[in-house]
């Protein structure tokens, strides 16, 4: 399982647990997942809704990846999967630009649509081609790691190779009460490829204080993936 870190959380990580915070973005209480887990915490990603709040999250993305040697100048196209990817993608760009001119300033964006289009330019993919690229996928959260392997898929079909995956949280908890390994961590290892997330429950756990802390804890050492060497 999990043990917490006495490492001091870096500033974007720290300001961004305080947005979350003062926004409701992250809330306590008693929240029922799909995997039939009761959660003493809930992060929604869809509450970043204003122009301040996606700012920050852009903001979050855009440091995550520059600090992050195996993806930083491994990518060509930044890529969100419909739909919650869509935006997160655009503004991850354009963030990644507002941080480093010279270095992401001709990196490229695209997103798939749910279905086919049959006329205009056509296809599934919107935005720059994926042929021949290394494509870096963003998005909120690997819940299961479906919507993440399609998108893959989509990414080969259209002939790109993943480059990696960043995630706005990664949960660190076991798929299932048998095995040990997160979403995060079988994607990884399904796909052979980095995945990065901007905030974990450890970090959430080192950001609070009191009691939601204190539950966090129990709900970790009850449900945590195993750590990662």
């Amino acid at each position: 399982m999990s043990t917490s870190t006495s490492t001091p959380l870096p500033a974007f990580k720290t300001s961004l647990i305080s947005t979350c915070l003062t926004h409701k973005i992250l809330r306590f209480g008693s929240f029922s997942l799909k995997s039939g887990r009761t959660s003493p915490y809930f992060f929604q990603a869809g509450a970043f809704n204003t122009a301040s709040l996606l700012s920050t999250l852009a903001a979050s993305y855009a440091a995550t990846i520059a600090a992050t040697p195996l993806l930083a100048d491994s990518f060509d196209v930044v890529f969100g999967p419909a739909y919650k990817g869509i935006p997160l993608a655009s503004v991850t760009t354009t963030a990644l630009y507002s941080l480093d001119a010279d270095r992401f300033g001709g990196r490229e964006y695209a997103f798939n649509r749910k279905e086919a289009k049959d006329h205009g330019e056509g296809g599934v993919i919107v935005g720059a081609s994926l042929a021949g690229k290394r494509v870096l996928i963003v998005d909120d959260v690997i819940t299961a790691g479906t919507a993440i392997r399609e998108a893959a898929a989509i990414i080969e079909n259209a002939g790109g190779s993943v480059a990696g995956i960043v995630v706005a949280l990664d949960r660190q908890e076991r798929l299932s009460e048998a095995g040990g390994e997160s979403a995060i961590q079988s994607v990884k290892r399904e796909l052979g490829i980095p995945v990065v997330a901007i905030l974990t429950l450890g970090d959430l756990i080192a950001g609070v204080q009191g009691e939601e802390k204190v539950e966090m804890e129990r709900y970790r050492e009850r449900y945590g993936a195993l750590v990662e060497e």
